[in-house]
């Protein structure tokens, strides 16, 4: 397929991707695979490119059956690695056995199977596009009996993070001739009784119009928006901080449903993690994890009232970290500490040792307890103590499995993971909350096809990644939001190639 032009004197293409994320790219690299010509436009500069996926941990769920699996992403495995390494497996039913319980069974059953069935053959294919995936041995894992064991479903990172995912993609497209355009923001959608043909992009001062035959949305949702935060989160949520990019506004949603589209999903509802409480408004990809606090299953969350307000325990911290920030700004203030004990002091992620943390220690208890500014002190210390008489399990403690070393008598239990707060130094630290991606969005089909209110397809116009809705309610499967984006992505890419091949150009 040849590149025209539009009635503007533009160069038209085949297939124009809005976006720069992982979602976005493995778009443009599966249609530029399937013999069309791209373009690309990405909001931010190039320096801030690639969306939300650039801030990303990069960790990745996907379904594999033992090391042979593994072999396929991660080929340089030694000898020595396999030896010493339980791999385990994470099957089809276990993948969607997840995502039915944390989304309490409101996902889109035939979404969740598209992303589930086709979640290990896309992370290879994007193997093959530069991605180097590696084992998640820093943080996924511990040593038992000798060997390495993996817990939570997440076995899989990606070298570099979520940039290591942005700059190997980017770097493919350019190379295969995807054209990029940075700073360039997408308005609106060329539209008329036959679909759509194209976009309308400021570009500094400018106003242009981009022909093509089919168009991707996959800009990201509407968490940098304080405004549509506060209408469709709630009250308090214009205090949130961002943890990714400041470029995801909603207008990818915004355009589409100008053309029709369905909203569709848990608009009230979004990813939101414990974040530093002094962290910067908006996320930095320099800082990109430091400011997260995802350790506290091994400890205690206290609000300024001195008392606990959740169950650290509840389940592994992959599927209960995403909505724990949510509950952590309903706190009075919008703040909470976390506070641990040294026998978890080798379980802390990396990120609780850097420097950009509001942290206190303290030798004792009531020396603790008197350094955490905004707490009511003699609850906090009675809270401490009763917490303390009812963690008196005598099952083994064991941080890979839920394991049942639980609290008794306490009005908001500590389910697994519950030992004394007894071994000094003690520690807290001030977190917030930090809200990742909003869950409402569009509407689309298994083949990526935006729907209309009438749940036809809208001719010309598909959608990947955060833009699109009804796949997570309430809560996520951690490392799924990225296969989710890729796997759709690759779909969309594809079809809108194909789409472009039997629709004639824009005249």
């Amino acid at each position: 397929m040849a590149d025209g032009k539009s009635m503007d004197g533009k160069s038209a293409v085949d297939v124009i991707v809005v976006g720069g994320g992982n979602a976005a790219l493995c778009a443009a690299l599966a249609a530029r695979e399937t013999g069309a010509s791209v373009k690309l436009f990405e909001r931010a500069p190039e320096d801030q490119r690639g969306g939300n996926s650039g801030f990303a941990g990069g960790n990745w769920r996907t379904v594999y059956q033992g090391v042979e699996d593994i072999r396929k992403l991660v080929p340089d495995l030694t000898p020595e690695e396999i030896a010493n390494t339980d791999f385990g497996s994470y099957s089809e039913e276990q993948f969607f056995d997840d995502m039915a319980r944390v989304t309490q069974y409101r996902t889109n059953p035939d979404l969740c199977e598209v992303i589930v069935r086709h979640s290990l053959d896309t992370l290879v294919w994007m193997r093959g596009k530069g991605v180097r995936f590696l084992p998640y041995y820093g943080r996924q894992s511990f040593k038992l009996d000798g060997r390495v064991k993996f817990w939570g479903g997440l076995t899989i990172t990606v070298s570099g993070g979520g940039i290591g995912v942005v700059d190997a993609l980017f770097a493919t497209a350019v190379r295969e001739g995807v054209q990029v355009a940075y700073g360039s923001r997408v308005t609106r959608l060329l539209h008329d009784e036959e679909g759509i043909h194209g976009v309308e992009v400021i570009r500094g001062r400018k106003t242009e119009t981009h022909h093509a035959r089919a168009v991707v949305l996959a800009c990201g949702g509407f968490e940098a928006n304080a405004e549509w935060r506060t209408r469709y989160l709630g009250k308090g949520w214009d205090l949130a901080k961002v943890r990714g990019t400041r470029f995801n506004t909603g207008d990818g949603i915004q355009m589409a449903i100008e053309v029709g589209a369905q909203p569709y999903g848990h608009w009230s509802g979004c990813h939101a993690v414990g974040w530093e409480r002094y962290a910067t408004d908006y996320g930095e990809v320099a800082l990109r994890t430091s400011f997260q606090r995802h350790s506290y299953p091994y400890g205690l969350m206290i609000n300024a009232e001195g008392k606990r307000f959740v169950d650290e325990g509840a389940d592994l911290r992959p599927y209960t970290y995403a909505k724990y920030g949510h509950v952590v700004l309903e706190q009075p203030g919008q703040f909470a500490w976390q506070i641990y004990d040294a026998k978890v002091e080798m379980l802390l992620r990396e990120e609780y040792r850097g420097r950009n943390c509001t942290k206190v220690t303290a030798d004792t208890l009531e020396g603790l307890v008197a350094k955490m500014e905004g707490v009511d002190q003699a609850q906090l210390l009675k809270t401490l103590n009763e917490y303390n008489a009812a963690a008196s399990g005598t099952v083994p403690f064991n941080p890979t499995i839920k394991d049942g070393l639980g609290t008794t008598g306490l009005a908001i239990p500590k389910s697994n993971w519950a030992r004394k707060l007894d071994t000094p130094p003690f520690q807290a630290f001030a977190i917030t909350c930090g809200v990742t991606f909003t869950f409402g969005g569009i509407k689309i089909n298994p083949e990526a096809e935006v729907l209309d209110q009438m749940n036809a397809a809208i001719p010309g116009l598909f959608a990947a990644g955060e833009i699109v809705g009804g796949i997570f309610y309430f809560n996520y499967p951690g490392g799924s939001g990225l296969t989710s984006g890729a796997v759709f992505g690759k779909v969309a890419g594809t079809n809108a190639a194909k789409h472009a091949k039997v629709r004639p150009a824009a005249s």
